[in-house]
C-alpha cells in the first residue's frame, strides 16, 4: 500500500549536486496544482540542498501573478533564487507540513493564511513508471533524448507540455528530476480567506516566467539541479550560510 508519510523522515542535510558546476535541492513537493477558480498552488519541501533546508509555497492568482513564500534561512537560497524574477512578490512565512494519513497531508501558512489539504494517489501505470524511474541512474538525465522521452511520458499522463529541463527566470539552466510521481485530484485550500475551489486538469500548462508547471495536480519526489551562473557568488553564499545549523524542514 502506498505510504508517503515516510517523506517526513528524509534526512536534513547540506550537500553537493551530483554533477560538478551545479547546485541542487532534493526532497519532494507538489509540482503544481491548478484549481477551477484560476488559482494555482505549488509546494516544495527540500530538506537537502547546497545552502540548507527550506520549504516554499507558490501561489498564482487568476490574473497570473505569482508569489513565493519561503520558510528557510534565506529567501535568496530557496526557490526565489531561480523563479523570483517571474514573481510579483517573494517573502518569508512559517510553513507547516503535517502528514494526516499515509497519502494525505495538510499544509498551513501563517501570513498570508493558507490551509491546504491534499491526498495523493497512484495508478497501475504510475506504479510501473515509478519503479523504472527510481531504478534508472542519474546519468540518464544528462542526454537530451532521454529527458525528452520523460517529458513525452508526462504528457501522456495528462500533465501537458511539461519541460524537465530549460532556462529558469533567473537565467540558470535547470533540470527537474522526479524519481516518483503521484496524482493529486483530491484537495481543498483556502488562501487569504478565499476558497480556491476544486482541482482541475487544464488545457494549457500554468507558466511561471516561461517555465511550464503540470496541467494537473502532481506530487513528485526527487531532486533538481541548476548550473552555477556565478561561481564567486555561489562560493560566497555557501560561506555565508555555513554558520549555525538551519531549522529542520520536514
Amino acid at each position: 500500500m502506498l505510504d508517503l508519510s515516510s517523506l517526513s523522515d528524509l534526512p536534513v542535510t547540506t550537500g553537493t549536486a551530483p554533477w560538478p558546476g551545479h547546485e541542487y535541492a532534493k526532497g519532494w513537493g507538489v509540482f503544481g496544482l491548478p484549481f477551477d477558480s484560476g488559482h494555482v498552488l505549488a509546494l516544495r519541501v527540500f530538506p537537502q540542498s547546497d545552502f540548507g533546508p527550506y520549504r516554499t509555497v507558490w501561489h498564482r492568482d487568476p490574473d497570473g501573478n505569482w508569489t513565493i513564500y519561503v520558510d528557510g534561512p534565506r529567501i535568496d537560497t530557496a526557490c526565489p533564487r531561480y523563479y523570483g524574477a517571474a514573481c510579483t512578490h517573494t517573502g518569508r512565512a512559517h510553513i507547516d507540513v503535517t502528514w494526516t494519513g499515509k497519502t494525505s497531508a495538510r499544509i498551513t501558512m501563517d501570513s498570508p493564511a493558507l490551509d491546504w489539504t491534499l491526498t495523493a494517489h497512484s495508478t497501475r501505470l504510475l506504479d510501473v513508471i515509478n519503479v523504472l524511474s527510481s531504478a534508472m541512474p542519474l546519468a540518464t538525465w544528462r542526454p537530451r533524448p532521454l529527458v525528452r522521452a520523460r517529458e513525452l511520458m508526462a504528457q501522456a499522463l495528462g500533465m501537458g507540455h511539461l519541460k524537465m529541463a530549460g532556462v529558469m527566470p533567473s537565467g540558470h539552466n535547470g533540470k527537474l528530476m522526479p524519481e516518483r510521481m503521484y496524482f493529486v485530484d483530491d484537495s481543498h485550500a483556502t488562501f487569504a480567506g478565499t476558497d480556491l475551489g476544486t482541482p482541475v486538469r487544464l488545457k494549457d500548462n500554468p507558466m511561471i516566467g516561461g517555465v511550464p508547471l503540470p496541467a494537473r495536480g502532481v506530487l513528485a519526489v526527487g531532486q533538481a539541479t541548476w548550473e552555477i551562473l556565478d561561481s564567486e557568488e555561489h562560493d560566497r553564499t555557501l560561506r555565508e550560510v555555513s554558520g549555525p545549523t538551519s531549522p529542520e524542514v520536514r
